[in-house]
């Protein structure tokens, strides 16, 4: 069923074909964009399920050698962050199509957004299937050219701005890979994952520490982690709705996953230990107080977007298969909880008119369904049990717990104290919005006349929001996937034997 590796990507290139030859007939790609992306996720299940029963499905793309053609792998890793970010590109999509337009502003160019969409999410696909560090760059590339576009949608002074900004740290970052690329290839002869542990073993620890810095630099803004984060909350609150839940579910979360994917299993568990610790605590911190000060509940979302990549890197650096698998389980809840609360952003500001908590209130009353479905993304953000967010914190420390260094009982308190300044974050956005104030909106901001939301908007909305919140009902299996999933990537050896068809020593590849 090698097959199916390729599917996702061909998918959504076939139907950004499509989508952009039918620019005049706009229902028409709504159509054919929802049924790509449906067709994706079901290729991306298909995947997981092969991967957990059958192990890694491997394909070079043309039939050329491995090492010289495209090379993609979908392991237990991998499908699963796909198939979780397949499932909220269909679900904004939905939104956006109920929405019946790209963004805030009739202008915006409907015939571009579809076409765009599907390269971004192909910019995706390939970035989670690579095998190898130029591929990887090449689905970055794409990722990152479709998102320009999608920022900038409907042409308004604060978008140009924020898409300009996004634009020149984005190229920074990829000049800073594309160098790192070239530099791994030039040390070692090759950019293959599978072959790279061993040879960059073999070079002198100076080069393997450059090596590995570069690339976490690159990594590091494209994840947002302090302090490489300071486009974050000024260019995605700018973003049409659909387009700043797109971004904030999944696009920080692909330069966390070339971070889990390539630093245990190229350069070794514990390397940089303290300098990655301190990323992470200065993410975590810094993150959520500037959340604290911000009367923008996009900004507010941002900073706490920006924060809980903390965690992440948290696990990352603890090297351990428990840490490791944390952080892979974070890292599928973050991008569905995120992409719920900024959905449910959207939902308000269609509502209202705005998403200044100076002038929204009395939103429980108002809109009691659009406020269950705040609340429950809200608590479990912030780690409530039974949550997911609370069984993803409690891996981490327990992981930390278990490594016993001072650094790690640092990064414990520091994540324990996020955690509960987030939750003093959403309650503050509560008790604004949504309890304060006997209206929809306060008297005397004069904003726009109230709608109601289109159905799908809402549904598509909920979907991510039940999807979400049912992750604490299957914590254990997908804790217990994550884990076979970090083994398969943290160890090279066990990488090799399952992705490389390096001899086990068993006389078995």
């Amino acid at each position: 069923m090698r097959v199916l590796v390729p599917l996702p990507v061909l998918l959504c290139l076939v139907g950004c074909a499509v989508t952009l030859v039918l620019g005049h007939r706009p229902r028409a790609q709504r159509l054919v964009t929802t049924a790509v992306l449906t067709g994706v996720v079901a290729a991306a299940a298909a995947l997981l399920v092969l991967a957990v029963t059958e192990g890694p499905q491997q394909v070079t793309v043309g039939g050329w050698p491995a090492g010289v053609g495209i090379g993609l792998v979908a392991d237990r890793l991998s499908t699963l962050v796909l198939l979780t970010s397949t499932v909220v590109a269909l679900a904004v999509m939905v939104f956006s199509t109920g929405q019946g337009r790209t963004g805030d502003d009739a202008s915006a160019p409907v015939s571009i957004y579809h076409p765009t969409y599907l390269a971004l999410t192909a910019g995706m696909c390939i970035a989670f299937l690579a095998a190898d560090l130029f591929n990887l760059y090449v689905g970055f590339e794409v990722l990152l050219t479709a998102s320009y576009v999608l920022l900038s949608l409907g042409g308004t002074s604060t978008r140009i701005r924020a898409s300009a900004t996004y634009v020149v740290v984005s190229l920074t970052s990829s000049l800073l890979f594309l160098t790192a690329v070239g530099l791994v290839y030039a040390a070692t002869g090759t950019v293959a994952m599978a072959d790279l542990p061993g040879r960059i073993a073999a070079l002198p620890a100076p080069v393997a520490t450059a090596l590995q810095l570069v690339l976490l630099v690159a990594f590091g803004i494209k994840a947002a982690a302090f302090p490489l984060s300071g486009w974050l909350p000024d260019s995605y609150p700018a973003a049409a709705a659909p387009v700043a839940a797109v971004f904030a579910g999944l696009l920080t979360k692909v330069g966390v996953y070339a971070v889990i994917r390539t630093h245990d299993l190229l350069f070794g568990a514990g390397t940089l230990r303290v300098p990655l610790m301190a990323v992470a605590l200065a993410t975590l911190v810094v993150g959520i107080l500037g959340a604290l000060v911000q009367d923008d509940l996009r900004r507010l979302l941002s900073f706490t977007l920006v924060s809980h990549i903390g965690y992440m890197l948290f696990g990352v650096a603890l090297g351990t298969t428990a840490g490791v698998a944390a952080a892979v389980f974070y890292a599928v809840h973050h991008i569905l909880v995120q992409t719920a609360l900024f959905l449910v952003v959207g939902l308000l500001e269609h509502r209202t008119g705005t998403t200044s908590l100076r002038r929204l209130g009395g939103l429980a009353a108002a809109a009691p369904g659009t406020a269950v479905l705040f609340l429950l993304p809200a608590l479990n953000l912030a780690g409530i049990p039974p949550f997911s967010g609370f069984l993803g914190k409690l891996a981490l420390l327990r992981a930390g717990a278990a490594d016993g260094g001072w650094d790690a009982w640092t990064l414990v308190a520091g994540a324990v104290l996020t955690s509960l300044l987030t939750l003093y974050a959403v309650a503050r956005v509560w008790s604004a919005a949504f309890w304060n104030g006997g209206s929809a909106v306060r008297e005397g901001a004069s904003p726009a006349a109230p709608r109601p939301a289109h159905r799908a908007m809402t549904a598509a909305t909920a979907a991510v929001v039940v999807l979400v919140t049912g992750l604490s009902l299957a914590g254990g299996p997908l804790l217990s996937l994550a884990r076979t999933a970090a083994q398969d990537t943290s160890d090279a050896r066990r990488y090799q034997v399952v992705v490389g068809g390096v001899d086990d020593g068993r006389g078995a590849p």
